[in-house]
């Protein structure tokens, strides 16, 4: 008798886009909020039923998502779309405007965290974990992006001992979701395998989704490995826009569309339409004055 193992028992996977969000903030050219607001409805047309929009930070650190509140009042429907906060300010601004969904950033390196929030990891945890008891109790879902959870651009290898017990302590206060996130790009399927199997031993694989860039060409093998694992939700951004302003170094996350055209060729559902999906990438090109492609070839021998 053959085994099964969690892939084979897996048919149908989530993938959150991110495109609106972490694509355009390290780009030159700055969308409107009409701009933006015509592409997040384009990746809805194409079947993405999960979309991170934006940010709630100050003009001066991300100018490109300058606005993101406009944009929020935009929206009829606010359940499939998530913010990112950076603080308690962030955190007081999505409660304001009625957000259902906030994604949290620790960068687990002292270094990395500096640069990205200008606060040390310890006093973050503090303030995530104030953010989080207080959503809970007024029904936010919390999403905890781990970051730098493999490399950091500054300290090198990172300790998945310690990015376990971060983990864990995340899980404690009340986070809803972690996303182990590979922010340069730079982990391997084997990292990537072991330190899953390490949250595995505690926690269930539906507590977990992860985030890869694609600076190696690694991001897809490392997708690949997570399902093994039991992972069935996966950061993704249109076109591979993208990358940390504040990590040096670090490319576009991994293209939906290739992720798309590996899981369909894999055939684990996804309920987006690639032909679609291509259009919003065409859309995405135009708006952003770049030529955005893939790594996977489009066409007969691609579907």
């Amino acid at each position: 008798m053959v085994r099964k193992t969690k892939f084979d028992l897996m048919s149908e996977v989530i993938i959150n886009e991110v495109g609106p969000r972490d694509g355009l903030q390290n780009i030159e050219t700055i969308l409107s909020v009409n701009d933006r607001f015509e592409l997040i409805k384009s990746l809805e047309t194409a079947g993405i039923k999960s979309l991170e929009i934006g940010s709630l930070v100050s003009k001066k650190a991300v100018p490109a998502m300058h606005g993101t509140v406009e944009l929020i009042q935009k929206m009829k429907d606010l359940d499939a779309y998530s913010i990112l906060v950076p603080n308690i300010y962030g955190f007081n601004k999505a409660k304001e405007n009625n957000v259902k969904e906030i994604c949290l950033v620790l960068c687990v390196t002292e270094s990395m965290n500096l640069k990205n929030i200008n606060q040390n990891t310890a006093d973050s945890i503090k303030d995530f974990k104030k953010i989080i008891l207080e959503s809970k109790k007024i029904g936010i879902r919390t999403k905890c992006y781990v970051s730098v959870a493999f490399y950091c651009p500054y300290e090198g290898k990172v300790d998945p001992g310690y990015v376990t017990s971060i983990i864990d302590e995340l899980i404690s206060y009340g986070a809803d979701e972690i996303v182990i996130a590979d922010t340069i790009g730079a982990a391997n399927p084997k990292e990537v395998k072991e330190l899953i199997k390490m949250q595995l031993r505690n926690h269930d694989s539906c507590k977990f989704s992860v985030h890869f860039h694609d600076t190696k060409a690694l991001a897809l093998s490392n997708i690949f490995v997570s399902i093994e694992e039991g992972i069935k939700k996966f950061d993704a951004c249109i076109g591979g826009l993208g990358g940390c302003p504040f990590a040096p170094g670090a490319s576009g996350n991994l293209a939906t569309e290739d992720l798309v055209g590996m899981l369909n060729m894999m055939n684990l559902d996804t309920g987006i339409d690639l032909d679609l999906l291509h259009q919003s990438r065409e859309l995405a090109s135009d708006l952003t004055a770049l030529k955005l492609k893939g790594r996977m070839p489009y066409g007969d021998s691609y579907s």
